[in-house]
């Protein structure tokens, strides 16, 4: 059996190595366009800001490893067309130029996404996005340079907030422009935001919301951004406006895929056509509370649905369960988190649900250290089921979301959560946890 995997870096090598280990007498053949595979590009803000200063620590596994465990794996090879008719790849050689044909049994696509970058009449030598270590290192380079003290962050999501944190630790002026009316629109609802974005101002971040970028002006450098509010002067320009998975090369073939060229997939990670699976941020992954097919570009899915992919293409009937897109994030001093549906999904559905948003802390009054914390559940009108969950606060509101994301998975009521047997003591918490607190004003 001949299994390739198109792409290197989590989703693919997932499934290479749990394929491996159950298969070893297996071909796998693994294809990677660049020369980095399992690499954790969740780290790029924090290695740009000096939190650590080796960019191999983002490495989750060497190379030499996957070689040593049998995995053919081929560095430096973009595959640039499938014909799923008679099972060949069309390859590249990104160095040589050679281009030449493999021949697959069985085909996972795992070739994640890429940063969306405007089209503009000229590439800057100060502008950058942050998506790979290429990326990581010329932003490192840029923001480290004194002289380079105003930057400039497009694109309000999660990369652009975590951007501001690296900017922020290196002590540079820094203004965020976003065309939403507010910050991480897509992930929070507005109670969460406007928490985070009273955190940002207060600690002097310009804001530029419902703005949209004009122009630049500059030469090889950008030294003015032109807004349809604003003129900002710059030394750097970050581009975080998004991410589209990396699937045109498969423009010519009929597997399924969402308006944005995201691969539709089954919770066993295959896609419309037969002995082809894909998983990561190139693919779709199941709602674990709608069921619909849904685009979430996060490490977590991506791993899990690799490992899923990789026992399939091993024989085993495995299933992934579903995700609950649970994802969180640092916003300077604050951290903040949500797992299911948002109330702005839950209506885009029409479904029949309720919200109830409450403040309450995480700890007891006398023990140093205590916290608000801003807890949102949105749950069925009628059945009480947990639907989704946001926390935000300055200590403890991520683990919490975690207790969410289990209640959510377990179909617990808002009543169970109430009673939910939680730990207490002074430093970690009240007798009435939030919440539980949550759970009983929810009933």
């Amino acid at each position: 059996m001949r299994v390739i995997i198109i792409g290197g870096v989590a989703a693919g090598m997932s499934a290479a190595a749990k394929l491996k280990r159950i298969k070893p007498d297996y071909e796998v053949v693994v294809y990677e366009k660049t020369d980095i595979v399992s690499f954790g590009a969740c780290g790029l803000p924090y290695y740009v800001g000096d939190f650590f200063h080796d960019p191999n620590m983002m490495i989750a596994r060497e190379k030499s490893k996957f070689i040593e465990s049998g995995i053919d794996l081929k560095t430096f090879k973009e595959v640039i067309d499938v014909d799923t008719l008679e099972k060949t790849l069309t390859i590249k050689d990104a160095l040589s130029g050679e281009i030449f044909i493999d021949n697959y049994d069985k085909l996972m696509i795992a070739t994640g996404a890429s940063s969306i970058m405007p089209s503009l009449d000229k590439s800057y030598d100060n502008l950058t996005t942050l998506k790979d270590m290429n990326d990581g290192i010329k932003l490192k380079e840029l923001i480290s340079k004194e002289e380079n003290k105003n930057i400039v962050i497009i694109g309000a999501g999660f990369i652009g907030i975590e951007t501001i944190e690296a900017a922020k630790k290196l002590n540079k002026n820094i203004h965020l422009i976003g065309r939403s009316n507010r910050i991480l629109s897509k992930v929070f609802d507005k109670e969460i935001t406007d928490l985070l974005e009273e955190e940002l101002r207060k600690n002097n971040i310009h804001l530029h919301l419902n703005e949209t970028i004009q122009k630049y002006i500059g030469e090889e450098n950008i030294t003015k951004v032109i807004t349809n509010k604003s003129e900002i002067d710059c030394d750097i320009v970050v581009m975080a406006i998004g991410v589209k998975p990396n699937t045109s090369f498969l423009e010519n073939t009929n597997i399924k895929m969402l308006s944005n060229g995201a691969i539709i997939v089954d919770e066993c990670g295959r896609t419309s056509v037969e002995d082809i699976y894909a998983a990561g941020d190139c693919a779709t992954i199941k709602n674990l509370v709608t069921n619909e097919d849904m685009y979430v570009p996060l490490a977590t899915g991506a791993n899990k649905l690799g490992r899923i992919v990789g026992e399939n293409l091993g024989g085993i009937n495995s299933y992934y369960p579903g995700s609950l897109a649970s994802s969180c994030i640092k916003v300077l001093d604050m951290e903040a988190a949500v797992t299911g549906l948002t109330e702005e999904r839950a209506k885009a559905l029409n479904l029949d649900f309720k919200t109830k948003c409450i403040t309450n802390y995480n700890q007891t009054h006398y023990y140093p250290g205590r916290e608000k914390l801003l807890i949102k559940l949105i749950y069925d009108a009628k059945t009480k089921v947990i639907l989704g969950g946001q926390i935000a606060g300055y200590k403890d509101a991520v683990q919490r979301a975690n207790v969410l994301a289990t209640a959510i998975t377990a179909k617990m009521t808002t009543e169970q959560l109430g009673m939910l047997d939680l730990c207490y003591a002074p430093p970690f918490a009240t007798t009435w946890d939030a919440l539980n607190v949550a759970g009983n004003v929810s009933k």
